[in-house]
C-alpha cells in the first residue's frame, strides 16, 4: 500500500498547486483533508509519509470563528512530535510556529504580490533548500507573520517581513510565501478580491516567471522527497 502525503486545506481556492502536480505521479498517494467542509483529521498516522498544510484567509488565533483550528493545532503538535515531515505554506507556516510555541502576530506590512526573499547561510546546508539559488522570487499574500520558535532555524528573510521561512527539528518547515502558486490560483484569488488595484500585474508576474517558478518548485519538491525517504 502506498504511503500517503496528507494535504490539509482551509479554503476551496488554496490547494497544493504545483506541489500537488509534482507528487501526483510519484510513489506516494495524495489524500486531501478539507477542514472547511468538515473533514476530520486522521487519528492514525502510521500510513502518513508527510503532511502539507496550505494557506487560508483566517488567522491562527481565530479558533472561536474557525473551531477546526484548535483541532489542527493539536494535530500538528502530534505530527512534529512523531517527526513526520511537515511543510506549511503561508497559514500553514504560522500554524507550525504556533504549534511549536511561538507567537503569530501582525506583520509590519501586508504583503501581496511578487517579492524577493533572501536565503540565510543556514539554508545553503538545509535539506529542503540546498542547491536552490537565492534570492527567491516568490508570491506573497498575507498580513500576519510568525516568530521563530525556540530551537528553530531561520532559513529565509526579507526587508518587508523579516521571518520568511524556518525549520523546526529535523524535517518540519514553514514557508511564509506561496512557492506552490500557479496562474490559475492567482486568477481565482484575484476574482475573489476585486478591490485589488494591481490584479493584472499579479497575473502577468506569474507568466513572466513561469520557468523560474517551475525550477524552484521542482528542486524544493525533490528535496522534500528525500526527507520522505529518510
Amino acid at each position: 500500500m502506498k504511503k500517503k502525503i496528507l494535504i490539509i486545506k482551509h479554503v476551496e481556492n488554496e490547494g497544493p498547486g504545483s506541489i500537488g502536480d509534482f507528487f501526483r505521479n510519484t510513489a506516494w498517494e495524495l489524500r486531501t483533508v478539507e477542514l472547511f467542509r468538515g473533514d476530520s483529521l486522521p487519528a492514525d498516522l502510521d500510513e502518513v509519509a508527510a503532511v502539507v498544510v496550505m494557506g487560508g484567509p483566517m488567522n491562527v488565533y481565530e479558533e472561536d470563528k474557525y473551531p477546526f483550528l484548535k483541532e489542527e493545532n493539536a494535530f500538528i503538535k502530534t505530527v512534529v512530535g512523531k517527526e513526520i515531515p511537515y511543510l506549511g505554506i503561508c497559514l500553514g507556516s504560522q500554524l507550525l510556529a504556533k504549534a511549536c510555541g511561538a507567537a503569530v502576530i501582525k506583520a509590519p506590512q501586508k504583503e501581496i504580490g511578487w517579492f524577493n526573499v533572501a536565503l540565510t547561510l543556514e539554508a545553503a546546508h538545509d535539506p529542503l533548500l540546498q542547491e536552490i539559488d537565492g534570492p527567491l522570487e516568490v508570491f506573497q499574500w498575507h498580513e500576519d507573520t510568525f516568530v521563530i520558535p525556540e530551537g528553530g532555524v531561520l532559513l529565509a528573510t526579507a526587508e518587508t517581513c523579516k521571518n520568511q521561512a524556518f525549520r523546526y527539528g529535523q524535517n518540519a518547515y514553514g514557508l511564509q510565501f506561496h512557492i506552490e502558486i500557479t496562474t490559475d490560483m492567482i486568477w481565482s484569488w484575484v476574482k475573489a478580491d476585486e478591490s485589488l488595484p494591481n490584479s493584472v500585474e499579479l497575473l502577468m508576474g506569474a507568466y513572466q516567471r513561469k520557468d523560474l517558478l517551475a525550477t524552484q518548485i521542482k528542486k524544493l519538491c525533490d528535496n522534500f522527497s528525500i526527507l520522505l525517504k529518510a
